[in-house]
């Protein structure tokens, strides 16, 4: 009974003093310039501010986040699909191209494999619906009518049944 008083006493002078235990969660905006994806967080009286690269095919934006975890914790900007990428028993994949058609015809938005360094991909696309290929390796997985709202996140979960590994031979030393 003691501790419990002592605990809550000690919960009450924490809220008095205005001393919070909670660390503020990282904020991602895009950048002034529009080319980046800023991401910010409090390192004690300082504000740490990290660029992820904010990529285009024609009008479509998109970028990757995921490592670590000020990214995992981050708020990000409403990006309308959000793919999260896995393989056998890991949580995370990188390394994914992707390949997304309108349903209907229309021009589609390939991201290449180098430009996905993350686990999650953030791709900005307008209403509709949507044919979805990545291919990790040589394995290819698909989603077919993804429909995307206006003002409405999606997210999907690509996997795959197992990691294969490297893709190519580490350099000799």
């Amino acid at each position: 009974m003691r501790r419990r008083m002592v605990w809550i006493v000690g919960l009450v002078l924490l809220a008095v003093s205005g001393v919070s235990q909670a660390a503020e969660a990282p904020v991602a905006t895009i950048g002034p310039s529009g080319d980046t994806v800023d991401l910010s967080r409090r390192l004690g009286d300082q504000t740490v501010v990290d660029h992820l690269p904010l990529y285009r095919a024609g009008d479509v934006r998109y970028f990757s986040a995921g490592v670590g975890l000020d990214e995992r914790a981050a708020t990000y900007p409403p990006f309308s699909l959000k793919l999260v990428f896995t393989a056998g028993g890991k949580p995370f994949l990188t390394g994914v191209s992707v390949t997304i058609k309108p349903s209907k015809g229309g021009a589609a938005v390939t991201v290449p494999a180098d430009q996905v360094d993350g686990p999650w991909l953030f791709i900005d696309l307008p209403p509709g619906v949507y044919d979805l290929t990545a291919v990790h390796r040589d394995r290819e997985q698909g989603v077919k009518g993804i429909k995307i709202d206006a003002g409405k996140r999606k997210e999907l979960q690509i996997r795959w049944p197992e990691d294969r590994g490297l893709a190519k031979a580490l350099p000799a030393e």
